[in-house]
């Protein structure tokens, strides 16, 4: 009798021993999976951080601010389309610009110097209307040559004479310096030609000077 209480006390120590060992060894982690020899289940433990809550506030502020830095991007890109637009036009507008005055300076290039050759061109004409004689008609073959490459070369880069005796006056292309009656010459007409005048393709270089009827 006294042997069998002896083995019960010994078993109940041996209980309260585990019991014991078990509290301290799993002491704290009041979540995990059921261990061997215990007789308490518990749930997984999850870390707990509000930090990771969406709250829908601040979903709704967050598609606030996107939507308004897209709406700014837009602008933004609006107005370097503007700025493109502009700068391309004005780009087109100095090319065209440029290329205008590099037509029309090559059109015209000769124009200066046909205006300072053209009172050569006067005196020479007058050389030619002198009489000649024997003596000088040697130089006034050589005169006359000069004139004619003159006005071929001059012909070449679209300097031409104004036609005007015999025509209808036009102010545009004679300057009357006289007027007179002529008998069965309608008025108006250019009777004679004082001073010739040259045109460079369609610009006037200098008006013929005429006498006009009356």
């Amino acid at each position: 009798m006294e042997d069998k209480k002896k083995d019960e006390m010994e078993h109940e120590i041996h209980e309260e021993h585990c019991e014991c060992e078990h509290d301290k060894k799993h002491e704290g982690c009041g979540h995990g999976p059921k261990h061997e020899g215990c007789e308490c289940e518990v749930e997984p433990k999850h870390d707990h951080d509000p930090k990771h809550e969406g709250h829908p506030h601040d979903k709704h502020k967050k598609h606030e601010e996107a939507h308004q830095l897209v709406e700014k991007l837009k602008e933004e890109i609006d107005v370097l389309k503007n700025d493109y637009a502009k700068a391309y036009a004005d780009t087109e507008n100095m090319r065209k610009r440029l290329q205008s005055e590099f037509d029309q300076a090559k059109k015209y290039r000769i124009q200066s110097f046909a205006l300072d050759i053209l009172p050569v061109i006067d005196n020479l004409e007058r050389a030619l209307e002198t009489p000649s004689t024997e003596e000088i008609e040697s130089y006034r073959k050589g005169v006359e040559m000069i004139y004619n490459q003159l006005i071929h070369a001059l012909q070449k880069e679209g300097v031409e004479e104004i036609e005007a005796e015999g025509q209808p006056f036009d102010a545009n292309f004679h300057q009357a310096l006289m007027a007179e009656h002529v008998d069965g010459v309608e008025p108006g007409m250019v009777t004679q030609v004082l001073q010739k005048g040259y045109k460079l393709k369609d610009r006037i270089l200098r008006a013929s000077m005429v006498k006009v009827s009356e």
